[in-house]
């Protein structure tokens, strides 16, 4: 017990020394509107992306964790200037989790685009800041790496992030480095949207803290 007060002390202690007005999580997804309604308001750019992703997902017009893994590891795999292990099942479970607005344990169209923007978007950073070309962002990179993409880490958040992403040298590959900002951006999105009063602090109970751990 004594243990665990100490750890979670510890976190608290990491947490509370960060603005979170820092950071700039993406503007979470458009809520799901009816399919005539979005056909009929959807420009060239869109109606293009709703056909990729209708032969994506199949018939049911959602992407699975599975489904999401064999997308995203068939489009790396093309990409040599990326160091990656591949995205394992349970990196996209996480990531299906977070991204999953309404409970359906999948990604609707506009679930999936948001998603997507945002991969595109880090995967530009990734590159600029992969200055030796190794395929990887080194430890020296990596705060300005996520700065970048909106999330100026403190020290302590970092190391915390090294630990859990990193390989032993500090070094972190493309995978993680989505995986993680995926979990980052929705975590922040959850925490302004939580944060009514916009001070930056929340008050949860054990279900709703439950809720945002667990299924995440």
């Amino acid at each position: 017990m004594f243990l665990a007060k100490k750890l979670i002390g510890g976190l608290i202690d990491v947490v509370s020394n960060i603005d979170p007005g820092q950071f700039v999580p993406s503007d979470p997804p458009p809520p799901r509107r009816p399919l005539a309604y979005v056909q009929s308001n959807e420009n060239d750019e869109e109606r293009q992306f709703r056909k990729v992703f209708q032969q994506l997902a199949g018939d049911d017009m959602e992407v699975s964790p599975n489904e999401l893994m064999n997308i995203l590891n068939k489009i790396v795999c093309k990409h040599g200037d990326l160091k990656t292990d591949g995205f394992s099942i349970e990196s996209c479970r996480s990531m299906v989790a977070v991204m999953d607005s309404d409970s359906t344990g999948k990604l609707g169209f506009e679930e999936f685009k948001y998603l997507w923007n945002n991969i595109k978007k880090w995967q530009g950073i990734y590159k600029q800041f992969d200055a030796d070309r190794s395929g990887m962002i080194g430890a020296d990179e990596l705060p300005n790496a996520f700065k970048a993409a909106g999330f100026p880490l403190n020290d302590q958040l970092f190391q915390l992030i090294i630990r859990r992403y990193s390989d032993e040298k500090g070094n972190m590959d493309f995978d993680n480095y989505i995986g993680c900002l995926v979990r980052l951006d929705a975590m922040c999105r959850a925490f302004k949207t939580l944060d009514k009063d916009n001070n930056g602090t929340i008050k949860v109970n054990v279900k709703e803290w439950l809720q945002l751990t667990m299924y995440s």
